[in-house]
């Protein structure tokens, strides 16, 4: 009987203490608030503040929305963040689009300033603390948080996901419509948003076939131009890409890496735009956004975690396989095949292409399926191709592979489109990386040195590479002439080895 009275008295001691017990677990708030921008411009947010860890102040996590996507996209990362590492993180759409008030500027003044007006707001209204600001973001948010960076001394570290750092060399590579992705992105905007002056300039200008209008807009909008502020300022910068991005390649961010002077990490993986980091927004488990975690951990709150002493540039081949770690960009021993010299006809496409941007590479990504291509049923009379070095057992090509090609177009104007690939013993192939190429002048032999996009890829025993030029890709608006030629001389192909 007395034992029994022991139980029940400790049983409702227990009881009784559980509220104040629950009351201090770390735990998150979620609010959906309104944040003055730029000239007074309403945004929309979704505050996300730790419980149960005190009344701060808090170190601050800023995150613009992408391109056509609301304040909600980042919540369920932003929750982890706050309750496991009291953050207060400000999740809110970008202006123009949904929710928020103003029009599309396109990554614009207006639109960077908001980054700081956010900020602002958050010390003010959130127990955020000044002195501890980072920001973060997918696609559109990723670049708002690199310009901000620049003009921001406050944000002390910065997370840029599937980013551009150069809009014009992402859009127009070698002076190339994205068709694909361009359209994508006007049409994204209109249906979820308000087009600004700018924006609705730079569409007339592509519809009239007047895109090198465009690309004046494109410096101010870039990171990569203003990369000596980011230096001065000391920000520390995480990218994270995917090698088979539609929108943003892959090049534009290992040469902006590469200018950084500050604390810096560098992760591409197998996807296509926004599609390696898509779970961890969500809060789902994700190599990117751990690292992001990890990444503020350091360079925001100042936690000793070791992230600093990792090697900085990680890179998962595209086709399969583990994390190669490296202390700088892949640069070591390289193959340099020798192209003879061919004649080829313009204006007709082949089956090689670069495939569809936003679905090509995420199948690569999720599924390992590579955008392929039957040499044998490449036309040579519309396409130049050669074959690459074998690989007995195999090999690992990292890093940027390079053309040097000589070409003589018949018209004034051809593009060329340049397409590197893994190709079985039964020709068979898997396109590892490929670039577009605009060649002006009739009748002007040139030498051009050409960089394919990087990668990082495992050829398989017995395979060997192959290169395939010709002259109209699906992906890209092609100025080539059908009727005119192409000639081919003497040219050479590099690629990197692991």
């Amino acid at each position: 009987m007395r034992r029994s009275l022991v139980l029940v008295l400790v049983l409702l001691s227990t009881l009784l203490g559980a509220p104040a017990a629950i009351a201090v677990v770390p735990g998150h708030q979620i609010s959906y608030r309104s944040i003055p921008g730029v000239g007074g411009t309403v945004l929309k947010a979704l505050v996300v503040e730790p419980t149960g860890q005190g009344s701060g102040p808090f170190p601050l996590l800023v995150m613009p929305s992408s391109w056509a996507v609301p304040n909600i996209e980042y919540v369920g990362a932003a929750a982890k963040l706050a309750k496991q590492s009291g953050y207060v993180v400000v999740s809110y759409t970008s202006r123009g689009f949904w929710d928020s008030g103003g029009q599309i500027d396109v990554a614009g003044p207006e639109t960077v300033g908001d980054v700081s007006k956010v900020i602002d707001w958050a010390i003010a209204n959130a127990h955020a603390d000044g002195t501890k600001v980072g920001a973060a973001g997918i696609s559109y948010g990723a670049g708002q948080s690199l310009l901000a960076a620049a003009n921001d001394r406050r944000i002390k570290a910065a997370a840029a996901l599937s980013t551009w750092t150069d809009l014009a060399r992402s859009l127009y590579p070698n002076n190339t419509v994205n068709k694909q992705a361009v359209e994508v992105l006007l049409a994204a905007g209109k249906v979820t948003g308000r087009p600004g002056p700018v924006l609705v300039e730079a569409e007339d200008a592509y519809r009239d076939g007047r895109f090198w209008e465009v690309v004046p807009i494109s410096a101010e909008r870039s990171a990569a131009s203003k990369i000596a502020q980011i230096n001065a300022n000391g920000t520390a910068v995480m990218l994270g890409n995917a090698w088979n991005d539609g929108i943003f390649a892959p090049g534009q961010i290992a040469d902006f890496y590469g200018a950084l002077t500050g604390p810096k990490r560098l992760m591409l993986s197998p996807g296509d735009h926004a599609t390696a980091e898509l779970f961890g927004a969500a809060g789902l488990p994700n190599e990117i956004w751990e690292s992001v975690g990890r990444w503020f951990d350091r360079y925001v709150k100042g936690t000793a975690n070791g992230i600093d002493a990792e090697q900085p540039v990680q890179l998962k081949p595209n086709n399969g396989g583990e994390w190669k770690k490296f202390g700088a960009w892949p640069n070591g021993n390289a193959d340099t095949v020798q192209l003879d010299g061919r004649k080829i006809a313009a204006g007709r496409g082949t089956v090689a292409d670069s495939g569809t941007i936003l679905l090509s590479g995420a199948l690569q990504g999720f599924l390992n399926i590579p955008t392929g291509v039957s040499l044998p049923f490449v036309d040579r009379n519309v396409a130049g191709v050669w074959s690459g070095p074998q690989y007995p057992r195999g090999a690992t090509l990292a890093g940027t592979p390079k053309l040097k090609l000589q070409v003589t177009p018949s018209a004034e104007t051809t593009t060329l489109f340049a397409y590197l690939y893994e190709v079985g013993p039964l020709g068979l192939g898997a396109l590892i990386t490929h670039k577009p190429i605009k060649v002006t002048g009739a009748g002007r032999t040139q030498t051009l040195d050409v960089e394919l996009e990087p990668t990082v890829w495992n050829v398989g025993w017995g395979n060997r590479t192959a290169l395939v030029i010709d002259t109209v890709d699906p992906r890209y608006l092609t100025e080539s002439t059908r009727g005119s030629t192409v000639t081919f001389g003497p040219s050479s192909l590099t690629v990197p080895k692991a």
